[in-house]
């Protein structure tokens, strides 16, 4: 059974000192609710993704939009939280179970991190030091001794991304930047600066997933289906791993190739999670979108841009829109559906059929990576 989001809707991605995750979430919602079309009453479930919010946060959301009393699951994934909700529902109405779904994401970081994400007390490896940016620093270097990648091709991956992001009326971000400017800013773990780096973000995004059979009720115009959603956990790593390459990326995406009945080179843009410049590069070779090796320099030549070869991140990405955590990953299939319908403004890409949504989180001792999905949208 195909599932369709039929309604998409955020909050502006930012710094909300006024307002809490409940009522970020609740914007949203309703947001997404209105954007479909549908009575809130035909909705049958929802699940709720986030990772700081605390117990219950999805029945709280619930409660203030009219919806309580539905089944709801709060899901925590990481990064990969928002996505992995989506993914609960789409697999919940292709069972049949349902017909139509709330999914949603919503994280308040700023009251609970003043600066960047620290780890837990029984993280080892982060108490010694390996930390998320020490870790991506790493790969940096790693990607620069194997494939010559230069310390300016890095800095344009941040520049094209908060260029996207002022075209963006939701992004965190709204002044573009030079690569000057990325390399001028504060080191945080060389040789990434303070601009190689996404922000501590407030935010909420949700769609709305639908059957066939209500798609029918509802009129296809604007409906996207949801072709793939696919999560994979990184396997026990023996030996030395490899910092230059995801393999957890890799066999994510494959899975969704498969099921969604295409290939990369089918794909016509992507919302790739860049929480450092580098990592936008690892993702979108281990996608198999551009070579690997190669993304930098063809990045810096301008293919990855809005009307470029291949657009990544048109939203502005994590290192522009933000990365409210469990957020991301929702936020990132409003994108999808934007573009697809044309509604994109000024950052609209022309003639997008296939776009592509990738979001991997977290890490634990022994394994290349917590969770990782890659979500296939198609017109």
């Amino acid at each position: 059974m195909d599932v369709y989001v039929v309604g998409a809707g955020m909050t502006k991605f930012g710094k909300h000192p006024d307002r809490d995750a409940v009522d970020l979430a609740v914007e949203a919602v309703n947001e997404a609710i209105r954007d479909a079309g549908v009575d809130r009453r035909r909705i049958q479930a929802a699940y709720c993704g986030h990772v700081y919010g605390g117990m219950v946060l999805g029945q709280k959301v619930l409660a203030r939009t009219g919806l309580a009393g539905i089944p709801l699951a709060n899901v925590e994934n990481a990064c990969s939280s928002g996505a992995t909700a989506i993914r609960e529902g789409y697999l919940a109405i292709r069972a049949g179970e349902y017909d139509v779904v709330l999914a949603f994401g919503v994280e308040h970081l700023t009251t609970r991190f003043r600066g960047a994400l620290t780890p837990g007390e029984e993280d080892l490896e982060g108490a010694l030091g390996l930390t998320m940016p020490a870790v991506y620093a790493m790969r940096a270097v790693r990607h620069m001794t194997e494939f010559g990648t230069t310390r300016e091709e890095l800095a344009y991956v941040s520049v094209k991304n908060k260029r996207n992001a002022s075209l963006n009326p939701y992004a965190q971000f709204q002044n573009p930047v030079t690569v000057e400017d990325v390399l001028n800013s504060r080191p945080i773990a060389d040789p990434l600066r303070l601009l190689d780096c996404c922000p501590v973000s407030d935010g909420a995004a949700a769609v709305v997933l639908a059957s066939e059979r209500v798609v029918g009720e509802l009129g296809r115009s604007r409906a996207v289906r949801l072709a793939a959603a696919s999560l994979r956990t990184g396997t026990v790593e023996v030996g030395l791993p490899s910092m230059a390459f995801e393999p957890l990326t890799r066999a994510t995406a494959q899975d969704a190739y498969e099921r969604a009945g295409v290939g990369p080179e089918d794909v016509d843009f992507a919302e790739v999670h860049d929480c450092f410049s580098i990592a936008e590069v690892l993702r979108v070779e281990g996608l198999g979108l551009y070579p690997v090796g190669e993304y930098p320099k063809r990045a810096a030549r301008g293919e990855a841009d809005i009307g470029g070869r291949l657009p990544i991140n048109p939203s502005g990405g994590l290192l522009g829109k933000g990365h409210p955590l469990g957020a991301t990953g929702v936020a990132q299939v409003v994108e999808l559906v934007r573009q697809l319908r044309g509604e994109a403004g000024p950052r609209q890409i022309e003639g997008a059929r296939v776009g592509l949504a990738h979001c991997r989180g977290g890490k634990a001792a022994g394994v290349e990576g917590a969770a990782c999905t890659v979500l296939i949208a198609t017109r």
